[in-house]
């Protein structure tokens, strides 16, 4: 039963993943359909973010009165909606309306799902947990650009929303299934709910939370500015320098379905450490000038691969670190200073590229990297010390 409910759990992962790709595969094409300029998805897209750090925050309260599997449940039919609304929008503003929806039913999902992999599962299935949410990820722009090619961008919502509808009703059925851990909740119901000040009180939280911003912060860059500094910087053809910024999706997936094979034996520091070795790795790779292009373009791929670990690892070590009567406040916080990073960093990164050249972006990642490890570090010797 616990394996079933577990493939269930990745299921419900797979939907989360993805709506989070399909904005940027569609955009090029609804920006025209809906009249206004191509800047216009970072406007969307802050929308969104708004609303998932603020279902993030109320995850634990969320979590602790209607229990794990009627929040994933809720949200998914939640996204499923504001897909649909998506489909319908013929303005703007009607597509930043349904923005709203669309940021809230990722946040309290994405908190309490890993909560309860973190409280019930070993740190592998948590690396597996994320593999599946880049499996939707990768999935959706393919959904996107079928639907693009045979039909319109609102036909590649619907199709999504309908996945998603399909997903809620698998965990519709199976809802008796998350009864094979107690109550079927990641965290105790009607049990004291700590909120974001009582987090930010525990000693080491605050510098986790600095750690995982930053660690965020790092991959959404790469993931909205690579094609563009392969493209600038390396003389890459947009076609080419497209394919291999998709590649450092495919790493971060493939490096965590591997990462499970490890994890178990390594544990979660020693993954987070392994992942930022392979991470600056990668990173050199992009600094050293006079290489040649294909190790530069390598250089993308191997970043995705030092990434994937280090989120779910730190989220998994959550519990152990800080107690699991405070892992879901502390996981929603988590949350919410994750989708804070990616909101920030990623323009932070176009102003000062503007005045300096898309050439930074190498180091304006090595700088986030440091931040994260020097953080998470701290964060996990202030825990020991705690215990």
């Amino acid at each position: 039963m616990a394996s079933l409910l577990l493939a269930i759990i990745y299921l419900a992962f797979i939907s989360l993943g993805l709506p989070d790709s399909l904005l940027g595969a569609g955009w090029p094409v609804m920006h025209g359909y809906l009249q206004v300029p191509l800047s216009y998805a970072g406007f969307v897209t802050v929308i969104i973010h708004l609303g998932t750090v603020t279902s993030s925050l109320l995850s634990e309260r969320l979590t602790k009165k209607l229990g794990t599997k009627y929040v994933t449940l809720f949200s998914v039919v939640l996204t499923a909606l504001a897909l649909f609304g998506f489909s319908i929008s013929t303005r703007f503003w009607m597509l930043c309306l349904w923005a709203v929806p669309y940021g809230l039913g990722a946040g309290s999902i994405d908190a309490a799902l890993n909560n309860y992999v973190a409280l019930h599962y070993t740190s592998r299935h948590m690396s597996w947990l994320h593999c599946f949410w880049g499996v939707g990820t990768i999935v959706s722009p393919y959904v996107m650009s079928l639907a693009l090619t045979r039909a319109t961008w609102q036909a590649g919502y619907r199709t999504v929303g309908l996945i998603q509808l399909a997903i809620a009703a698998v965990l519709l059925f199976t809802l008796p299934l998350w009864n094979v851990h107690g109550e079927g909740n990641g965290a105790q119901r009607g049990g004291r709910v700590l909120g974001l000040k009582g987090a930010l009180k525990i000693r080491g939280v605050p510098q986790l939370l600095l750690g995982f911003c930053g660690y965020c912060a790092l991959e959404s860059t790469c993931m909205l500015w690579t094609s563009s500094y392969l493209m600038d910087t390396r003389g890459v053809s947009p076609a080419q320098a497209a394919a291999f910024a998709s590649l450092f999706f495919i790493g971060i997936t493939a490096g965590r379905f591997l990462a499970g094979f490890l994890a178990n034996k390594l544990g979660d520091r020693t993954m987070i450490r392994l992942g930022t070795g392979v991470l600056f790795l990668g990173v050199a790779l992009l600094l050293v000038p006079g290489l040649p292009k294909s190790v530069a373009l390598a250089g993308c791929v191997i970043i995705g691969l030092g990434c994937a670990p280090i989120y779910p690892s730190i989220i998994h070590a959550t519990p152990a670190n800080f107690g699991p009567e405070n892992s879901q406040a502390i996981i929603g916080v988590q949350m919410a200073s994750a989708y804070m990073g990616s909101t920030i960093a990623p323009p932070l990164f176009g102003f000062l590229a503007a005045r300096a050249g898309l050439g930074l972006m190498p180091v304006y990642v090595a700088c986030f990297g440091i931040i994260m490890i020097c953080m998470v570090e701290r964060a996990f010797s202030m825990a020991q010390k705690r215990a």
